[in-house]
């Protein structure tokens, strides 16, 4: 086999036209390329090569060891009886479809990568394969395709006297004008570096916590949405660094106070006709929507097994904090786990969708969203029915009229969430038995490194991991 011919698991064309992209990009001045995945725990883990390896790297993957998909946070290792030892070797390929020039990171390239075996076969752990495997079979079963995307929160922060410690890199109120000023230029840097690199911005505010700024993109197919979630925050990391700040994206960086969310949105779509729009159900969902709906509300409290999986996204999932920590719909109320968004008048059609709010960026994004979609698609299998909906703060609603309404608290802690995916047999076949078992160690690997911390132990043992 010549050096010019790839392994199985290389796309056909690739290696023609990384060579071609490798000119493009050394004639633009860049050096190296990121080669990005996330691990089961949360975290975005990255092998870097030359430019001028990008063709080689197309043709024959860039080795990484599997014991990533037992790591967890604090770079310890759980095991399960296939993951967690030093044997074994992967191939890092990356989607040249997304490779992009960093914009905010003079001198790289970025590229997301599918983890593929050395036999040349989809490694059972590698999230974006299970995303991209689910919404093939959405189209194939369904004829559904879909549009997501991912909030970007995050807090700014200037070095504290310890090295570690959360002094707000921003003072002023939420959403106030004092804080935009205050980092005008940095903000607009990040919106330049983000426009630069192709990331369709459609919001971008202070928020209400202290120091604390969000981003909304524009929705894309799943995958593309999840990888434009990690891109967004390379991003912001570099921005940041580049104006001697420093960001994190943790669920919470202080043991009380509002965290960082990651909500996830969501529109089912079929020939064109987005299918939360235009129908005769409740704010014009069709059936099929309602159903898809129901099927998130009822796989609820597994998903957040994938949608909250840190120690520390339990400091952010507080009623009355609007986390979302019921399991309760409603249109526009935020304080519900799945908010039902109509859209103004004449754009609805495009814009009618569905929030997952019980989600941070601790959370792997390809495993949430394909977590959310194999969990709305049962719904929608079995035709399943909606229930009424909240309106306020559900932790408002008395004990009868709530089991009702059918709602109730999600997990509190984060071993009742791995319970509640042990039990759920729809969310462990839509992972597959590999990477199912995976999170289950991963997720008691974290609730056992947390035993004995408090509040503010917990935030700052995850303060900058994520």
């Amino acid at each position: 086999m010549s050096e010019s011919d790839p392994v199985p698991g290389g796309r056909p064309g690739d290696v023609e036209r990384a060579t071609a992209l490798s000119g493009e990009l050394t004639g633009q001045g860049v050096h190296g390329v990121v080669l990005a995945y996330v691990d089961t725990a949360g975290i975005a883990r990255v092998k870097t090569v030359p430019t001028a390896k990008l063709a080689a790297a197309a043709a024959w993957g860039v080795g990484m060891s599997p014991v990533f998909d037992t790591f967890l946070a604090d770079d310890s290792i759980v095991t399960t009886d296939v993951l967690g030892s030093p044997d074994g070797d992967l191939r890092l390929y990356p989607d040249l479809d997304r490779l992009t020039a960093l914009a905010a990171q003079p001198g790289w390239a970025w590229a997301p990568v599918d983890r593929i075996t050395q036999e040349g076969a989809p490694h059972p752990a590698c999230g974006r394969t299970v995303l991209r495997r689910t919404v093939a079979k959405a189209a194939a079963r369904h004829g559904i395709t879909f549009r997501a995307a991912v909030e970007i929160e995050w807090i700014v922060a200037r070095e504290g006297t310890d090295g570690d410690a959360f002094v707000p890199g921003a003072s002023g109120p939420a959403y106030g004008a004092a804080r935009q000023v205050e980092l005008s230029d940095c903000a607009a840097d990040l919106l330049a570096a983000l426009a630069a690199q192709g990331v369709d911005v459609e919001q971008f505010h202070p928020e209400y916590a202290a120091g604390q700024f969000e981003v909304s993109v524009g929705a894309l197919d799943p995958v593309a949405a999840a990888d434009h979630s990690v891109l967004v925050r390379q991003t912001i990391r570099a921005m940041a660094r580049r104006h001697g700040l420093r960001v994190s994206f943790a669920p919470a960086v202080l043991g009380q106070g509002v965290g960082n969310g990651g909500h996830l949105h969501l529109s089912a779509w079929r020939d064109g006709t987005n299918l939360h729009a235009g129908g005769t159900g409740r704010y014009g969902m069709t059936a099929e929507a309602e159903s898809f709906v129901a099927g998130v509300l009822g796989h609820l409290p597994a998903l957040t097994a994938m949608t909250a999986p840190s120690p520390a996204s339990r400091l952010r999932l507080r009623p009355s904090q609007w986390a979302g920590v019921f399991t309760a719909w409603g249109r526009e109320t935020r304080e519900a786990a799945l908010r039902i968004v109509t859209g103004t008048t004449g754009v609805r059609d495009r814009a009618a969708n569905l929030e997952v709010k019980p989600v941070d960026l601790a959370a792997n994004p390809y495993l949430a969203l394909a977590s959310v979609i194999a969990a709305g698609l049962d719904g929608l299998s079995a035709s399943a029915p909606l229930p009424a909906e909240t309106t306020g703060d559900p932790s408002g609603l008395g004990a009868d009229e709530a089991a009702a309404r059918g709602v109730r608290r999600l997990p509190v802690t984060l071993t009742e969430s791995v319970e509640a995916f042990r039990a759920d047999g729809v969310l462990r076949e839509a992972l597959g038995g590999v990477l199912a078992d995976a999170v289950i160690a991963v997720r008691l690997g974290e609730a056992r490194s947390a035993e004995g911390l408090d509040d503010d132990g917990v935030a700052a043992a995850y303060r900058w991991k994520y």
